[in-house]
């Protein structure tokens, strides 16, 4: 850790000298500026420490030369010591390796599982919580396709989330979510069990990955959705089929051929992308695996229960008595948990 640390000063005070002597080119002062930014924290960081070790040795060196200020230096021992644990604690959280895709824009796609209309109804309210959360924190949303069923619920709403950390946030709500409650169509008052299944994708640039047109099957056909006689006329609707995979994708929200066609290309790369991260990860940790923030859907990750109005997360054992502000967007005392728990791991990951 500690040869980490001095390198990482080293680069620091490197970057500060680049940017005196690049001071006329803002490009390159602002690239220097980025990176001498990011180091900043943990270099910081490591001089207090390195200040602390000093005055330790020097307390130390005090205590064994039997002088009359051995009190002194015995208090303030006792004193540094657990300061420099902690420092030293910091600087390994500070060194954990970052998913890379944190502040990345997400995909987030919202399927009705297993119980008809209600299930439908239920991937509504999961969306209108996403769309809460991220008007909370100022990101912006849009719809990139949607199926609606015929009471105001969805079969599948995929949209997007822009705004910074957005990934970083919301990548913990990927997996099975169950509903119980009374359905409005329940004569007889009886609680129901649906889910919903969630898909939180980071966006990803063309250059990210690459993907063979010959790959790629495209068609046009015209839109279903409202949009009066334009819709009639063009075919502005489209679906991309990726052979390799058989994966389809479908976006018709869009007036024009072109928005549609850039969205359902943003969503084939974030599900390609997805993929093979995922296979990378199982090959890396197969023995380890987390279910915490991996994106694996076949697991239920969370229970909104009505009649008790409470929801609680599995993973974790987390659970608000007040339903009704989760479903408006506050997800945070469940996600501030889950973060903590990932950066734990990761920790324990970083110093085996």
């Amino acid at each position: 850790m500690l040869d980490r640390l001095r390198s990482l000063q080293a680069r620091y005070e490197e970057l500060e000298r680049l940017m005196v002597e690049q001071a006329a080119n803002y490009e390159a002062f602002a690239g220097y500026a980025r990176e001498r930014a990011e180091l900043e924290p943990v270099v910081n960081m490591y001089r207090d420490y390195q200040e602390a070790q000093r005055h330790l040795q020097d307390a130390r060196a005090l205590l064994n030369d039997g002088s009359e200020l051995a009190e002194l230096a015995k208090a303030e021992i006792a004193e540094l010591e657990p300061r420099l644990e902690a420092l030293e604690h910091e600087l390994k959280a500070l060194l954990v390796p970052k998913d890379p895709r944190d502040n990345k824009n997400v995909i987030v796609e919202v399927r009705a599982g297993t119980g008809g209309d209600e299930a439908g109804l239920f991937a509504a309210d999961l969306f209108r919580m996403y769309t809460r959360y991220a008007e909370g924190r100022g990101w912006k949303v849009d719809i990139l396709s949607s199926n609606q069923t015929g009471v105001g619920g969805f079969k599948e709403v995929i949209f997007d989330v822009r705004g910074k950390g957005a990934y970083s946030r919301l990548k913990y709500e990927s997996g099975v979510h169950r509903v119980q409650r009374v359905p409005v169509t329940e004569s007889q008052g009886r609680i129901h069990t649906s889910t919903a299944t969630v898909a939180v994708l980071a966006e990803v640039d063309e250059v990210e990955i690459e993907i063979p047109e010959r790959d790629v099957q495209l068609e046009t056909y015209k839109s279903a959705g409202a949009g009066g006689q334009n819709v009639q006329k063009n075919m502005t609707a489209v679906r991309l089929t990726h052979l390799p995979t058989g994966m389809v994708i479908t976006c018709q929200d869009e007036r024009s051929l072109l928005q549609n066609k850039e969205r359902a290309w943003s969503i084939l790369r974030a599900r390609l992308y997805e993929i093979e991260t995922e296979r990378r990860r199982a090959e890396q940790a197969a023995d380890r695996r987390s279910q915490v923030g991996t994106g694996v859907r076949a697991e239920k990750i969370r229970t909104y229960n009505f009649p008790q109005s409470r929801v609680t997360d599995h993973r974790l054992s987390i659970s608000s008595h007040n339903l009704p502000a989760v479903l408006d967007g506050q997800l945070d005392l469940f996600i501030d948990e889950l973060a903590v728990h990932e950066q734990v791991a990761r920790l324990a990951e970083a110093v085996e």
